[in-house]
């Protein structure tokens, strides 16, 4: 594989990670672009890459294989489709859009100029994640019957709490929803092979009134005045799905002692499987005379388990791990290869359609059609 020079838009804490990720993979980081020319580059020198920019035209000039774009809901779309109009690969945060329109003229702009556009849901790429995946396609689980779980964490617990996802203009019409709640659904589809077709969905404001201006972030306090607070803190959605089981889950970024608990289980007619990731180095399997607990590596592992597993045996992976090898699958595509459940723009639009259906259907107290 030929080096890929990288470039990342965004200088938050979710950049670092894709700073991170595309070291790992081999990646040549040729610059960064931040919110001012000034940002762009003293955050170049924190990072040591050899440009900050003071626009996308001038990162856009540069040329680089693949842009990571790691920045507010808000502009992701538009600096999305400026990168994909120049004909270079793109890295999407999710939400994609804060709107279906806007995810699907991005979609059909990427298929109109041959780009590889990628969103990372990269709790795909746990390796029991896909062990679980293996044995339903297998038909180890029989029939799925029921689809459950959660994503639930507490870092806006606090009424101090407050972040720039709390602004609808910034981070869209759903906060918990769209931010982690999108997380679980494109996992649950993809371990357990169910497509959602409608929903039935409440959703809350845990207090009316968070601090406006100087936001912070994971659990810091600010101090700015209180505003209103229009994005829900907690989200109760079940879902239909095409061949007409039930899936549901529960969303929320103020349960306390809740860091970030994606719970998944998917209960068929022979077996239960549970993956928890928290504790993502096992999963739990069940039957009707006895549970089993099987940790990473254990018994003969699914090749697409296999694949993935980065460390022997007892030795931890976690969601950095999993955050390499979708970066690393995304720059594989690029240079040919077809790696097996790589989350694409396609996948990033269906999340949006979800969430709106979810806004809907809260909204309504109707069921909505996704």
């Amino acid at each position: 594989m030929t080096t890929v020079r990288i470039a990342i838009v965004g200088t938050g804490m979710i950049a670092a990670v894709h700073l991170r990720s595309a070291r790992n993979s081999g990646a040549n980081v040729i610059g960064v672009l931040g919110s001012s020319p000034e940002r762009s580059t003293a955050v170049a020198s924190q990072w040591s890459v050899p440009n900050g920019y003071a626009d996308l035209d001038a990162l856009l000039v540069d040329r680089p294989d693949v842009v990571h774009i790691c920045t507010p809901n808000n502009t992701h779309a538009s600096y999305a489709e400026a990168v994909i109009t120049a004909g270079i690969h793109v890295i999407i945060e999710k939400p994609v859009a804060t709107t279906v329109d806007a995810a699907a003229r991005l979609v059909d702009v990427a298929q109109s100029a041959g780009v590889i556009a990628t969103v990372p849901y990269v709790y795909r790429y746990h390796p029991l994640v896909r062990e679980i995946r293996a044995r339903r396609i297998a038909g180890e689980l029989g029939d799925i019957a029921l689809v459950h779980g959660s994503y639930l964490q507490d870092w806006l617990l606090s009424p101090r709490a407050s972040t720039w996802r709390v602004d609808p203009a910034a981070g869209g019409a759903s906060r918990a929803f769209a931010d982690i709640g999108t997380h679980w659904c494109d996992l649950t589809e993809f371990v357990s092979g169910e497509t959602f077709t409608s929903v039935s969905a409440s959703t809350t404001i845990t207090y009316p009134e968070r601090p406006a201006g100087s936001m912070v972030s994971f659990g810091g306090q600010s101090t700015g005045d209180l505003a209103p607070v229009h994005t829900e803190d907690i989200a109760v959605a079940t879902f239909r799905t095409a061949r007409g089981i039930t899936a549901n889950t529960v969303i929320s970024q103020v349960s306390a002692g809740r860091k970030n608990r994606l719970w998944l289980e998917v209960d068929g007619t022979r077996k239960s499987a549970v993956f928890d990731q928290e504790n993502p180095e096992s999963i739990w399997l069940g039957t009707e005379h006895g549970t089993l607990k099987l940790h990473r590596g254990e018994a003969d592992p699914a090749p697409d388990q296999a694949r993935l597993n980065r460390t022997p045996p007892g030795h931890a992976q976690g969601w950095t791990d999993a955050f390499d090898a979708f970066v690393a699958d995304t720059y594989a595509t690029i240079d040919g290869a077809r790696p097996d459940g790589l989350p694409t723009l396609a996948d990033g639009m269906r999340s949006t359609r979800i969430v709106e259906a979810v806004l809907d259907s809260a909204a309504s107290g109707q069921w909505s059609n996704v």
